[in-house]
C-alpha cells in the first residue's frame, strides 16, 4: 500500500507540473504574439501621425529694409536675408562661435555702390538669381561650412558665384525685365524673361567645359514670337526642357529642346463660369519639374501634368486642393526633394500638403499677413520667415507626407502615368524619382502565390493521404509515410533555386509537354488500372500486396516521356514551331519565365508534406470501429470512406490544409528565386508576382531606418501577420464546428 501511495503521490506531482508547464508555455506564446504585435504597432505608427509645425525662436532686425529672399543653412543654425538693396545678411540662430542668437555674423554687398535689386528668383539647391534695374542678372548660392577649430561646432557662412562675380547682361538690346526665370545643368543655362518694351526672350549660356568659377561660354540669344502685354509668371524647368509663361488666366508652355520650335502650346484654362469665375493668382513648379501647381482665388490649388493620350502628350488637371473658403491663394512654396508644398493667403493662412498622397498636412498662421520672405529648410524640418523686421524660425516634423491609407490601398496618379494605378516602386536611381508605395500589388501577389500552390499541392496531397491512411498496406505505409515527410525537411532555399534555374527554363521550352501530363498522368493511372482489374487471378496472386501501387510507377514515366517526345512535334504544328511567341503575339498574353506556374509548382512541392502528414494521420485516426460498422451494415469501401471516414477526419483534413495555406503565404525564398518579383495585378498563370514576405525578404537590407520605406516595410509584415492571424482563427473556428458536427458519428 505505501509503494502505490508513493507512486500515485509521484504521478500526480508529475501530473500538476506537465499542467503548469504547458499552461506557462500556452501563456508565453500569447505573450510572444502580442508583443510582435505591438512592436510592429510601435514601428508602424510614426507614418500615419500629423504634421506639426512650432515655433523655435524669433528675433528683431534693427535694419530696415525689405527683404526679398531669406534660407538657412541645414542645421538650422545660421540664416540669411537678401535685400531690396543688395545686400545679403547672415544671422547666428543659436549660441555659438563667439556670437549670440540673432547676431548678425556676417553682411555682404551684391550690387555696385548706388545699384538695387529689381527682382529674385529663387531657382533651388539654395541658388538665388538677382536681377538688378538695369537688367543685368548675377547667380549667388549662399555657402554653409561646419568647422571644429575652437573644439565645437561653427557654422561659417560664404557666397559662390557658379556664372561668376560679374554681372551678366541677358537681352541684346539692353531693355529692362519685368519677368525672369533661369535654370542649368553642368553644360548649359537657359534664361528666359520678359522685357519691358514686350518681348519674351530666350538667353542660353553654353559652357565649353562644366560650370566653374572661371568656364568660359558662348552666348545664344532668341526671341520667342510669343505677344503679349504683361507677363505674371515665367518657370523654367530643371531639366531645361520646358518654359511656363503665365499671363492672367493664361499659361501657355514652350519646348526649350534646340531642336524644337518655340511655339506656345496654351494650357487649358481653370474651369470657370459666368457667375462665379476663377482667376489664377499663384503659379509653381513641383519638385522635379514636370507638375505644375496653380492657385486661384477661390481658394484652391489644382495640380496638372503631362499625360499620353490618344491625340498625344496633353496637360491636364490631376487633382486639386481645397486652401481656403474666402480668401485667394497669393503664394506656393514647394519642398526642393518631396512632392509637398506650402500655401499662403493674405490674412497669413498657412497649409502643408502633399500631392501624390492627396494629403492636406496642416494648417494654421505663422504670421500676420505681413511676410515679406518665406523659406523652407533644405532637410524640410523647418520654416523660415521675415516679417515686419523679425526673423522667425519654426521647426517642422513632417517626415512621412507621401503615407496615407489611400496611397496604400487605392489608385493613385503618379506623373507621367497615363492613369491611376497600384503601383509598388520604392527605388529608382533618378534623383527625382517618387518612391510609390502601394500595398495592393504584393499583397494580390501573396494571394496569388498561394492560390496556385494550392491548387498544386491539395489535390495530390490529400488523394495521397487518403491512399496511404486508408487503402495502403501497413507495411508499404510504414516506409511511403516517412518518406513523403522527410521531403518537409528540403531547405526552400535549395526548391527555389532549382525552380528558377532548372525548372523555369524546361517549363519555357517544353510547355505543350506541360499541357499534355495533365492528361496522360491520369489517362495512365485510370488504365492501368483497368489493365490490373482485368488481369486473371492467377497473375495477380503471384505479385506481392505492396507491390501492386508500384507497378504505376513505370506507367506515370512513360506517360511523362510521351508527353515531353510529342511536344515538339505539337508545337511545329498547333503553334508555328514557338508556342511562347504564339502565347506573346498572337494570344496578346506577356510570358515571363519565371512565372506563376512555376511558383506554383516548386512552392506546392514544400508544401505536399505538411497537408499529406496532418490529413493523413487524421483519416488514420479515425475509429476503427465506424468503418468496421460501416461495411458490416453492407456499404461499400468507397460510401464508407466517403460516408463515414473523411466526415469524421474533415477537421483534422480542415486544419491540414489551413496549415499548407499559412506555409505558402508565408514562404519567402521559393517565390523569391522562382518569380520575377514584379509587382503586378495579373492573375495569368504565364505571368510573375511579388509576395509580402519576398519584398521585405528583398528590400528591408536596403532600407534606410526610420525611413517611409523602412516603416511601410514594417507595415507589410504587419498586414502579413493581421492576414494569418485572423484566416487560422476562422479556420479554427470552422474546424471546431467540423468536429463538434461529426462527433457524434
Amino acid at each position: 500500500m505505501a509503494i502505490a501511495s508513493k507512486s500515485a503521490n509521484s504521478r500526480k506531482v508529475k501530473n500538476s507540473l506537465a499542467k503548469w508547464m504547458i499552461t506557462l508555455g500556452g501563456i508565453s506564446v500569447l505573450f510572444t504574439l502580442v508583443l510582435i504585435f505591438m512592436y510592429l504597432l510601435y514601428v508602424i505608427k510614426p507614418i500615419f501621425e500629423s504634421a506639426k509645425v512650432d515655433a523655435k525662436a524669433q528675433f528683431v532686425i534693427k535694419e530696415e529694409s525689405k527683404v526679398l529672399a531669406t534660407g538657412v543653412d541645414e542645421l538650422k543654425e545660421v540664416a540669411y536675408s537678401i535685400t531690396k538693396q543688395g545686400n545679403i545678411d547672415f544671422y547666428q540662430l543659436v549660441d555659438g562661435g563667439g556670437y549670440k542668437a540673432g547676431e548678425k555674423i556676417l553682411s555682404q554687398k551684391l550690387v555696385a555702390d548706388g545699384e538695387r535689386l529689381a527682382q529674385l528668383i529663387n531657382i533651388g539647391q539654395e541658388q538665388k538669381l538677382l536681377l538688378d534695374t538695369a537688367g543685368n542678372v548675377q547667380l549667388i548660392v549662399p555657402n554653409f561650412s561646419a568647422n571644429f577649430d575652437s573644439g565645437e561646432r561653427v557654422i561659417i557662412p560664404s557666397v559662390r558665384y557658379p556664372l561668376g562675380e560679374e554681372y551678366l547682361p541677358i537681352d541684346e538690346d539692353n531693355a529692362g525685365l519685368t519677368k525672369l526665370s533661369f535654370a542649368m545643368d553642368d553644360e548649359k543655362a537657359i534664361f528666359v524673361g520678359f522685357t519691358q518694351d514686350k518681348r519674351l526672350i530666350k538667353t542660353t549660356l553654353l559652357a565649353e567645359d562644366d560650370f566653374s568659377y572661371d568656364t568660359a561660354y558662348e552666348v545664344e540669344y532668341q526671341e520667342i514670337d510669343y505677344a503679349a502685354k504683361r507677363i505674371d509668371n515665367i518657370l523654367v524647368t530643371p531639366d531645361l526642357a520646358m518654359v511656363f509663361v503665365r499671363e492672367g488666366d493664361q499659361v501657355a508652355v514652350f519646348s526649350l529642346d534646340d531642336d524644337a520650335e518655340l511655339k506656345a502650346t496654351i494650357i487649358p484654362q481653370l474651369a470657370q463660369n459666368k457667375s462665379t469665375p476663377n482667376h489664377i493668382t499663384s503659379m509653381a513648379l513641383l519638385s522635379g519639374g514636370s507638375s505644375i501647381l496653380l492657385g486661384d482665388d477661390s481658394g484652391k490649388v489644382s495640380q496638372w501634368f503631362e499625360v499620353a493620350t490618344e491625340q498625344g502628350r496633353e496637360f491636364k488637371k490631376i487633382r486639386s486642393f481645397n486652401v481656403s473658403d474666402n480668401e485667394p491663394v497669393v503664394a506656393i512654396y514647394t519642398e526642393q526633394f518631396r512632392k509637398s508644398f506650402y500655401t499662403e493667403t493674405p490674412s497669413g493662412e498657412m497649409g502643408m500638403f502633399y500631392t501624390t498622397s492627396e494629403a492636406d498636412l496642416w494648417r494654421g498662421k505663422l504670421h500676420q499677413g505681413d511676410a515679406q520672405a518665406f523659406a523652407i529648410a533644405p532637410r524640410a524640418d523647418g520654416l523660415v520667415i521675415f516679417s515686419k523686421n523679425e526673423l522667425a524660425i519654426f521647426t517642422v516634423e513632417n517626415e512621412h507626407p507621401e503615407v496615407t491609407w489611400q496611397a496604400l490601398w487605392q489608385e493613385v496618379w503618379y506623373e507621367g502615368y497615363p492613369e491611376p494605378e497600384f503601383i509598388w516602386q520604392s527605388t529608382s536611381g533618378s534623383d527625382d524619382f517618387e518612391a510609390k508605395f502601394s500595398l495592393v500589388p504584393i499583397s494580390f501577389g501573396t494571394i496569388k502565390a498561394a492560390m496556385y500552390a494550392m491548387m498544386f499541392a491539395v489535390p495530390i496531397a490529400l488523394t495521397a493521404a487518403i491512399y496511404t491512411a486508408y487503402f495502403m498496406t501497413p507495411g508499404l505505409r510504414r516506409k511511403v509515410k516517412p518518406t513523403i515527410e522527410l521531403m518537409e525537411a528540403l531547405p526552400t532555399v535549395i526548391l527555389g533555386f532549382l525552380a528558377g534555374l532548372w525548372l523555369a527554363p524546361i517549363i519555357e521550352i517544353y510547355l505543350p509537354a506541360i499541357c499534355l501530363l495533365l492528361v496522360f498522368i491520369p489517362s495512365s493511372v485510370f488504365i492501368t488500372a483497368f489493365a490490373w482489374h482485368k488481369l486473371p487471378r492467377e497473375y495477380k496472386t503471384k505479385i506481392p500486396e505492396t507491390w501492386a501501387p508500384i507497378i504505376l510507377i513505370p506507367a506515370i514515366l512513360i506517360a511523362a516521356y510521351a508527353a515531353f517526345a510529342l511536344s515538339p512535334v505539337l508545337e511545329l504544328h498547333l503553334f508555328g514551331g514557338d508556342v511562347r511567341q504564339y502565347i506573346t503575339n498572337d494570344l496578346g498574353i506577356d510570358f515571363d519565365q519565371r512565372n506563376a506556374l512555376v511558383v506554383g509548382i516548386a512552392m506546392g512541392f514544400a508544401v505536399i508534406p505538411t497537408i499529406f502528414s496532418m490529413a493523413e494521420d487524421a483519416i488514420f485516426s479515425v475509429p476503427k470501429h465506424l468503418t468496421s460498422g460501416s461495411l458490416a451494415l453492407g456499404a461499400t469501401q468507397w460510401q464508407t470512406l466517403i460516408k463515414v471516414v473523411l466526415l469524421t477526419a474533415s477537421p483534422g483534413i480542415f486544419s491540414a490544409v489551413m496549415m499548407g495555406l499559412g506555409r505558402a503565404v508565408g514562404e519567402t525564398m521559393i517565390v523569391l528565386m522562382a518569380t520575377g518579383n514584379t509587382p503586378i495585378l495579373d492573375w495569368s498563370i504565364f505571368q510573375g508576382m511579388r509576395t509580402l514576405a519576398a519584398n521585405i525578404a528583398v528590400e528591408m537590407p536596403e532600407s534606410e531606418v526610420g525611413s517611409s520605406h523602412y516603416r511601410i516595410l514594417f507595415l507589410a509584415a504587419f498586414v502579413l501577420f493581421v492576414f494569418t492571424f485572423v484566416f487560422n482563427t476562422l479556420a479554427e473556428f470552422v474546424r471546431q464546428r467540423l468536429r463538434e458536427k461529426y462527433s457524434s458519428l
